[in-house]
């Protein structure tokens, strides 16, 4: 004789699979680990730092 299932809970155990493996795949497709994050941030202030520097007297900021 075949075992007895609740289809509910079947379904509810088979949709925390399906998420997971959705988040999984978020994690590695767009996770950042905080040292990563600060190096990219760092890099950014310091091109930014280069730039500024490089400017001549009487360049206007393109964005004001």
């Amino acid at each position: 004789m075949a075992d007895i299932i609740n289809l509910r809970q079947a379904r509810k155990v088979k949709a925390r699979r399906d998420k997971e493996r959705v988040a999984s795949a978020n994690r590695a497709k767009f996770g950042q680990t905080k040292a990563e994050r600060e190096a990219r941030r760092a890099e950014e202030a310091r091109v930014e730092r280069l730039l500024d520097g490089s400017r001549r007297d009487g360049d206007v900021d393109p964005v004001e």
